[in-house]
């Protein structure tokens, strides 16, 4: 007796078959260093042009911030840069298991770099870090509540920041299913104006969602780069 999956079965990692290639997510991890490295080896590839363009585009957001005098920092934004985009687009592909829009995977992303920043402002300058969970010019009654809102504004950073980047792919994985099952029932109840129509509207969406997946994996950059001007100077 067969057995038909629901919308949310491309979520669930344990709905293995045997085109799911979980391995993926450890190839895209070893592509980055390997793309970013290549021209080490290889005489001028012509890919290193596109690559070249997304360690410029993060690269670029560094420089403008704290972040750039931080050694290692460019570095690890540029490859989870390119990492995320790996990710996002691999997660369009049919049957292949997408990462990006489990929170587990997005919080063990963004918690360790937000993290990490939190823990080298306070060896850098603990004073520094108290001092700059009050505004300045802040009224002398209010400065209590003041420390508090903006301790818990800075604990939520790492929960907005990888909910930000599930809830956006798994929304566009979820639109992209529904969109297919009309498509496929459109094949043996619908005419053939309903079906061009759906097909359509199926590929244009999947073209909006390779955007979405550039576009999130460069806000997730952003913002943690951002996070790095508060570190202590």
């Amino acid at each position: 007796m067969s057995m038909l999956v629901d919308i949310f079965s491309s979520f669930d990692d344990n709905n293995q078959v045997f085109m799911s290639l979980y391995i993926l997510m450890w190839l895209f991890s070893l592509a980055t260093v390997v793309l970013f490295s290549s021209s080490y080896w290889i005489l001028s590839p012509g890919w290193v042009s596109i690559i070249s363009t997304f360690k410029d585009t993060a690269s670029s957001q560094v420089f403008r911030s704290f972040g750039a005098s931080m050694g290692g920092f460019i570095n690890i934004i540029a490859g989870l840069f390119l990492f995320l985009i790996l990710m996002n687009l691999s997660g369009l592909v049919p049957y292949v298991f997408s990462p990006t829009s489990h929170l587990v995977i997005s919080l063990s992303l963004g918690m360790p770099l937000w993290l990490s920043l939190i823990i080298s402002a306070i060896f850098f300058s603990p004073g520094a870090v108290v001092a700059g969970l009050l505004p300045m010019g802040a009224p002398g009654p209010l400065n209590p509540f003041l420390v508090v809102i903006e301790t818990v504004s800075i604990m939520v950073r790492p929960i907005t920041l990888s909910v930000r980047l599930t809830a956006n792919m798994s929304a566009g994985h979820i639109v992209l299913t529904l969109i297919g099952n009309y498509l496929t029932a459109s094949i043996f109840m619908s005419s053939i104006f309903s079906m061009f129509l759906l097909l359509s509207i199926q590929v244009l969406y999947t073209i909006f969602e390779f955007g979405i997946g550039l576009i999130q994996a460069y806000i997730f950059c952003l913002l943690i780069t951002l996070y790095s001007d508060e570190h202590s100077h």
